[in-house]
């Protein structure tokens, strides 16, 4: 890695299937792989043992290529809840374990990684694939869709200035604002009301 490069590991969270991608981006925004995989547990298995599968995966991806910064896909609700308390559940596991890391750690909404990947917030899987696949200089978009969607986060998340900022006015998009400003306002008012 040149040391104008940032690698940021990306990760789409989830505990069937967890995608993991690695980017090195240059000043100049052009990126190249490092590391794309699907860290994969049973569904039969306990919950438990399905996490530390996850953290294990992830661990043995930070060892082997020392990311500069860790992007997770922020978990938003679903239809289904037993889908979002799994997706929770991992994307938990990895902001941990970059916290044990010491490494600096994000969430970004699906819109903004879809966005910053295709220019289109509401852009669908195959679109995603097919602009990682041209902006990594791919022969084939990466498959499963959880490998190439963990490659669009942490492009996101090099592309929108490659660290989590202390200051939320600082470096976060309009989206990542305005969440941290209601949670904020829903934190004073449960102080208030109690």
């Amino acid at each position: 890695m040149a040391a104008s490069s940032l690698r940021v590991l990306g990760i789409d969270p989830g505990l069937t299937r967890c995608g993991v991608g690695i980017v090195d981006v240059d000043r100049s925004r052009r990126a190249s792989l490092v590391h794309v995989g699907v860290i994969r547990t049973s569904p039969d298995a306990p919950v438990g043992e399905r996490l530390a599968a996850v953290a294990a995966g992830i661990r043995s991806v930070l060892g082997e290529h020392r990311p500069d910064a860790v992007a997770v896909e922020r978990v938003f609700a679903q239809h289904n809840s037993h889908t979002v308390m799994a997706t929770a559940q991992a994307s938990g596991i990895a902001l941990l374990i970059a916290a044990e890391a010491g490494l600096p750690a994000a969430t970004h909404t699906p819109s903004e990684v879809k966005a910053a990947v295709t220019g289109y917030g509401s852009a669908d899987k195959k679109q995603v694939q097919a602009m990682i696949a041209r902006i990594l200089r791919l022969d084939a978009p990466p498959q499963p869709a959880d490998a190439a969607d963990a490659l669009a986060i942490a492009l996101c998340h090099a592309w929108r200035g490659g660290t989590a900022s202390a200051d939320p006015a600082g470096a976060l998009t309009p989206a990542q604002r305005a969440w941290a400003d209601a949670e904020r306002v829903a934190r004073t008012y449960i102080r208030s009301a109690t």
